[in-house]
């Protein structure tokens, strides 16, 4: 089990702030939190994009935009007090337009097998945007459409919120489906994700955060170095198109074995299919609270990432596809220079009945909590 396994979220919303930058005090510590804005150039139509930045007094900033609600930088101290960004990303606005790097994925994070599901009875038809199946809620899903957002005051944290309706018929998906999500910078150095959406017809809801993180710093190379536990016994066995059988099998005695901290490249070699990780792990004692479920430490730079989640799931991928790619500053990026630890409930659970539900029905409300929490040893 991991030690302070306890993380809270907490979202109170008193007001807007006014003016571009908007700056709190925590009750509990008197450290001066602050939004600033900025713009961040325009979409082909002429839309703005506005940039976000959230800061703390321990020297943490991250950056959101209001395309894809994306997570553009996260700017964290080493243990020498080094400030440096630690989620991959790019200086070219075509990059989030196309949804790469830290965005929100929806209406369904990761695979639906087939591109369709049934439904009450119904067979639902969504978008094939990955040969004959459908990944990332389709060709124009949540990680390329603009979202609404606002600062928002909140007691000792740094708070903007993104609020987007997914229209009915949207990639196919039934129902039009209200959704926020909600970015929150503690004072202690956590990153808070807590993601709302309702629906006036019966769908399906699986949301999640595609941060690419090198802890070392992003463009430094590859992350074989950082040292992973996950708190899963077990993974969902896919196929050769990484859709899921249905299958639940152990990880003991496979490279997909971090129930003990074991550096990410230690067996990284083993995996000739996806090329490295792309699993989706079963997180034990799930129970809807917000727990501890991973840790990533890097040693270089002493950097230690727990994460915590309320999800069923968490999608390790190490950055299999990547192929020379100009990021941020001009640092070039290569496979296996990121890890993704993505929060969620299981790749097809449309389909498979013994999974986890990814049911939203009118009247209910799916909410979802995830914290990168930040230190250094």
């Amino acid at each position: 089990m991991f030690k302070h396994a306890h993380c809270f979220i907490i979202v109170a919303c008193l007001g807007l702030c006014s003016g571009s930058v908007c700056a709190a005090v925590s009750l509990e510590t008197g450290e001066a939190i602050n939004v600033s804005t900025q713009p961040f150039g325009k979409t082909p139509e002429g839309l703005a994009i506005t940039q976000y930045t959230l800061r703390n007094a321990q020297g943490m900033q991250a950056r959101v935009i209001n395309v894809g609600a994306n997570l553009v930088s996260l700017r964290v101290p080493d243990r020498n007090g080094h400030v440096d960004d630690v989620v991959l990303g790019s200086d070219s606005v075509s990059d989030y337009l196309g949804g790469r790097y830290s965005a929100v994925i929806g209406r369904y994070a990761n695979r639906i097998g087939n591109a369709r599901f049934r439904l009450d009875g119904q067979e639902i038809q969504v978008t094939a945007n990955a040969g004959i199946h459908h990944i990332h809620g389709g060709r124009r899903g949540f990680a390329k459409v603009m979202w609404d957002s606002k600062v928002v005051r909140s007691s000792g944290q740094a708070v903007v919120q993104f609020s987007y309706l997914s229209k009915d018929g949207e990639e196919g998906y039934p129902g039009n489906l209200s959704c926020r999500v909600t970015y929150s910078l503690t004072p202690d150095n956590a990153l808070k994700i807590f993601y709302e959406a309702s629906t006036d017809k019966t769908t399906v809801v699986n949301l999640t955060n595609h941060a690419y993180f090198n802890l070392a710093g992003a463009g430094s190379g590859k992350v074989y170095d950082h040292v992973l536990r996950i708190d899963a016994d077990l993974y969902t066995v896919s196929d050769q198109a990484l859709i899921p059988t249905g299958e639940i099998h152990s990880v003991k005695d496979t490279p997909l074995d971090f129930t003990t901290a074991r550096p990410i490249g230690s067996r990284i070699d083993q995996l000739q299919q996806p090329r490295g990780y792309d699993h989706n792990y079963v997180l034990n004692n799930w129970d809807n609270s917000l727990r501890t479920v991973a840790e990533v430490y890097d040693p270089k730079s002493g950097r230690v990432l727990s994460l915590c989640t309320t999800e069923p799931g968490v999608q390790l991928y190490t950055a299999n596809h990547f192929r020379n790619i100009k990021g941020r500053g001009g640092k070039i990026y290569n496979q296996h220079d990121a890890f993704c630890l993505e929060t969620q409930h299981f790749p097809d659970s449309p389909n498979k009945g013994h999974f986890p539900s990814t049911v939203l029905r009118p009247g209910q409300t799916f909410a979802s909590s995830t914290v990168f929490r930040f230190s250094c040893r």
